[in-house]
């Protein structure tokens, strides 16, 4: 809980005051010294939060008695957090960071909170922290981050699913999920795959779902295509596309008959009207100042 108080409390805790009020032009009541925070049961955190509210109005943000009562009001209330925390009991290994969030929406709730309203501060508060929790677990689980509308209407195909299975006694098609969720099927669609990116499946899974640890079946990894090897010489492709344009028109044409169209030293001579060995000697010249180029050494 330190790590959430260092970063939104300036101060640490203080003592309790008992100065004017800069805001009420009067003495105001002392707050309770409460030594241990912890100790204080949710029934009298219940008490003394109205109290401690009412100081909190009167006096000037960013004072040590502002600070004193604010970080006050939120370690006693921190019970709320534990309480809302506990419906997330299956993950376990995350209740640190629960709680932590929790904790945050806490602090909202606290810095929101209008006492005139009449509202009970612990119903005020718990859907703030029920929502960071809900945010942080949203933003958290899946493998793949997909926007929240989809994310949204997961939980909705779920669901409907499940309805219209025991309904139909089978599995429901994409145009009955429309139907139902009164959408068109290309958002069904839309979710069903967005769906996919909530687990992430190990490549060295066998395709049956089992490890392939001591087991002979094959595994998504031996059925992946290998890397083209053609990938290796894109950059030398583009390097050359820019050096052949540098070149002038009857070479470029050399090159295309030569390369592209596979035609002999020959057959290329008859279409220029030059002899062979010209073409040879043309050839060896375009040849060797591409390569200065591919090395860059122009």
């Amino acid at each position: 809980m330190n790590t959430v108080f260092e970063d939104v409390c300036d101060t640490p805790l203080q003592a309790p005051y008992d100065a004017p009020s800069p805001r009420a032009g009067r003495y105001s009541t002392t707050l309770p010294r409460i030594e241990d925070t912890g100790s204080v049961t949710p029934h009298d955190a219940k008490a003394l939060t109205p109290l401690f509210f009412e100081r909190l109005a009167e006096l000037e943000e960013g004072t040590p008695e502002y600070q004193y009562a604010r970080n006050t009001l939120i370690e006693m209330n921190l019970s709320l957090v534990r309480y809302v925390a506990s419906r997330y009991r299956s993950h376990s290994d995350q209740m640190e960071d629960i709680v932590q969030v929790g904790t945050i929406g806490l602090i909202k709730a606290i810095d929101r909170f209008d006492l005139s309203r009449r509202t009970d501060f612990a119903a005020f508060a718990i859907p703030h922290v029920l929502g960071e929790i809900k945010r942080f677990f949203r933003d958290t689980s899946w493998a793949v981050h997909v926007p929240r509308r989809l994310q949204e209407l997961r939980i909705d195909l779920a669901q409907a699913m499940e309805h219209l299975s025991a309904l139909l006694d089978r599995e429901p098609t994409v145009k009955e999920l429309a139907e139902h969720l009164q959408l068109t099927e290309e958002e069904i669609i839309e979710g069903i795959v967005a769906g996919n990116g909530y687990t992430a499946v190990s490549l060295h899974l066998s395709c049956d779902g089992e490890s392939t640890q001591g087991a002979g079946g094959p595994a998504f990894a031996d059925l992946l295509g290998a890397t083209d090897p053609a990938t290796e010489h894109v950059e030398d492709r583009y390097a050359l596309a820019s050096l052949l344009q540098q070149l002038d028109e009857r070479d470029r044409l050399i090159v295309h008959l030569r390369f592209d169209r596979e035609m002999t030293q020959a057959q290329i001579g008859a279409v220029l009207g030059i002899s062979q060995m010209h073409v040879s000697r043309l050839l060896t010249r375009i040849i060797k100042q591409l390569r200065k180029g591919m090395l860059g050494q122009q």
